[in-house]
C-alpha cells in the first residue's frame, strides 16, 4: 500500500469533479484514500464513504470532525482534497491547515482576497503544502510550451490571445443540473461565475506558460442568458509587466464549444499555439512561417515535460493524466516533507500563490466592471 494517505471533502453523490480527482490520484498509485466527508448530510457522507471501502470510523459528518479525528490519529491522513462549491473553500481549507494537514483545493481558491490571503499566510506559517488544481498546466505539451518559452524559442513575448469558451449553459431553461446550479448561484459561487470557473484557468495557464505578470486589466463581464444572475461571458484586455498585451475571452453559452481552452502566444522570434482539446500536440511557428507540430511521445518534447509521459505516441493522454501529473508532483513533495528532504525546487504544481493571483485577477476585473470598464492596476 502507498505510504501517503489522503482524505476528501466533497465529491459525493452526483458529483463530477470529486471522482475525477480520486481517479487521477490512483493513476500512479502514490497515495490511497483513507477518510472523507463527502456530503453536507452526515448520513449521505457516511454511506458514500462506506461504498468507497473506507472504515466506518473515518467516514465523517463534518469537515471539523474529520480534521479533529485525523490529526489525532497516528495513521492520520497526510493531505486533504477539497472539491466543494466556492463559498465553502475558505472554511474547509482553514480547518485543515489549522490541523496541520496539507491541502489540495479546486479553484478558485476563495471568494474574496481577504480569505485567500489568510489561507496563504496560514499555510506559510504552518509550513504546509497547498496545491490549487489548475489541471491544464499538467499536460505534457503544456509543460513543453512553458519550457520552450523559458529557453527563448519565441523570443520576447509581444501579445497573447487566450480563450476558454464552453456551451453547456446556453439554454435559459436549463441551469446545467447539479454542476450548473451552484455555479450560477451567487450564494455558492460568489460574485462571479464564468470568470471564476473559466477565467481563472485562463489567467493561470498564461501565467504558468509565460511567467509574465499582469500589470493592469480592463474587463467587461456580461450576464447574457435570460434569468442568470452572474456573468456568463467575459472579455478582458490586459497589459503585462514586460509591455506585452493580451486579450482573454471566456463564455458558457458558446454553442459548439465543449472545453475549448486555447492559447496563442506571439513573440519576436515565433509563435506557440496550444489547444486543450488537441493536447497531444503543440504548434511552433518560427519567422519562416512554417508550422512545426511537436507531438507528445517524440524526442522534440523537452526532457522535463517528457518525464511526465505515461504512454507512447499514438496512445492519447488527456485531462485525467494532466491532473494525475499535478498529483504526482504534489504527493512527491508531501512524501519529501514527511521524510525531511523537501526542497522548494521540487514543486511542479500550481501553489497557493497561484490561487491567490487568481483571486487578485477576479477582484481587479470586478473593479474594472464596477468602474465602467476602466483600466485597473493589479
Amino acid at each position: 500500500m502507498p505510504e501517503i494517505t489522503y482524505g476528501m471533502v466533497g465529491g459525493g453523490p452526483g458529483a463530477m469533479i470529486g471522482p475525477a480527482h480520486r481517479r487521477a490520484v490512483r493513476l500512479d498509485g502514490l497515495a490511497s484514500l483513507k477518510a472523507g466527508c463527502f456530503s453536507r448530510t452526515p448520513e449521505k457522507s457516511k454511506k458514500y464513504g462506506a461504498g468507497l471501502g473506507l472504515n466506518k470510523e473515518r467516514c465523517y459528518g463534518t469537515c471539523e470532525e474529520m480534521a479533529d479525528g485525523e490529526k489525532s490519529r497516528k495513521d492520520g491522513i497526510d493531505f486533504v482534497v477539497v472539491v466543494t462549491p466556492n463559498d465553502t473553500h475558505y472554511k474547509i481549507c482553514k480547518t485543515f491547515l489549522e490541523a496541520g494537514i496539507h491541502v489540495v483545493c479546486d479553484k478558485p481558491l476563495a471568494t474574496d482576497i481577504q480569505q485567500a490571503e489568510e489561507l496563504a499566510e496560514l499555510a506559510a506559517r504552518n509550513n504546509l503544502l497547498f496545491m490549487v488544481t489548475y489541471t491544464y498546466t499538467g499536460n505534457v505539451t503544456f509543460k513543453c510550451m512553458r519550457d520552450l518559452i523559458r529557453q527563448g524559442e519565441i523570443g520576447t513575448i509581444r501579445t497573447i490571445m487566450a480563450e476558454y469558451p464552453q456551451g453547456w449553459l446556453c439554454n435559459e431553461k436549463d441551469d446545467g443540473g447539479k454542476q450548473g446550479a451552484w455555479r450560477t448561484d451567487p450564494a455558492q459561487s460568489g460574485r462571479v461565475n464564468c470568470l471564476g470557473d473559466l477565467g481563472t484557468h485562463v489567467e493561470n495557464a498564461v501565467s504558468a506558460a509565460t511567467g509574465l505578470k499582469i500589470r493592469r486589466v480592463l474587463a467587461k463581464l456580461d450576464v447574457v442568458v435570460p434569468g442568470r444572475k452572474l456573468d456568463d461571458n467575459d472579455q478582458v484586455l490586459l497589459e503585462y509587466d514586460n509591455g506585452a498585451t493580451g486579450i482573454y475571452w471566456t463564455s458558457q453559452f458558446a454553442i459548439g464549444c465543449d472545453n475549448s481552452l486555447r492559447l496563442r502566444i506571439y513573440g519576436s522570434l515565433g509563435t506557440l499555439l496550444w489547444f486543450q482539446e488537441e493536447s497531444e500536440q503543440l504548434i511552433l511557428i518560427k519567422d519562416d512561417g512554417i508550422p512545426r507540430i511537436i507531438k507528445r511521445g517524440y524526442s522534440a518534447m523537452t526532457a522535463s515535460a517528457a518525464s511526465y509521459t505515461r504512454m507512447p505516441s499514438g496512445h492519447p493522454e488527456g485531462w485525467l493524466e494532466a491532473m494525475g501529473n499535478l498529483y504526482d508532483s504534489f504527493i512527491s513533495c508531501v512524501k519529501a516533507k514527511k521524510e525531511g528532504n523537501f526542497r522548494e525546487d521540487m514543486i511542479d504544481y500550481p501553489t497557493i500563490k497561484d490561487g491567490l493571483n487568481g483571486i487578485r485577477y477576479i477582484e481587479a476585473c470586478l473593479k474594472s466592471q464596477e468602474n465602467g470598464n476602466t483600466w485597473i492596476e493589479l
